[in-house]
């Protein structure tokens, strides 16, 4: 079971060119290593600007930490992978109009129904994210 101190680090682990970021990121004393949301919504932005540079060889192996944060995370760290980590992508990418289909190309199965889920929820296809997933089917 994944818990949530090991996400940043296997996420680094996927991504090495995060690195210098998050540690300077870390240093800053306003830093609150408990703020695990925080902390992806920075990943997040670091994906997006991979993906706006057209820089896509880290991603398939982020996209496997990320399927394995969803299939063998906690709840608190599955939930993280979704409203965390993939909505924070869709968020800054959609804000900044940069295209997330490098990305969505090479997502595994599970992670590719919430990515679904939440494109069927911004435009409020559905109530909440996951109301269109039953646990177990993938």
């Amino acid at each position: 079971m994944i818990r949530r101190e090991q996400v940043i680090g296997l996420l680094i682990e996927a991504c090495p060119s995060y690195r210098a970021r998050w540690q300077a990121y870390a240093g800053e004393p306003e830093f609150d290593a408990e703020l695990l949301y925080v902390h992806l919504g920075d990943f997040a932005a670091h994906v997006v600007d991979l993906l706006e540079r057209h820089e896509g060889a880290e991603l398939p192996a982020l996209s496997r930490v990320v399927e394995q944060l969803h299939l063998d995370g906690d709840d608190y760290v599955t939930e993280a992978a979704t409203i965390g980590l993939l909505e924070g992508i869709q968020n800054v990418a959609g804000h900044r109009n940069v295209s997330t289909e490098d990305l969505e190309t090479v997502l595994g199965v599970e992670t590719r129904r919430w990515w679904a889920s939440l494109d069927a929820f911004w435009p409020g296809q559905i109530p909440h994210v996951g109301a269109d997933i039953v646990k177990g089917s993938g």
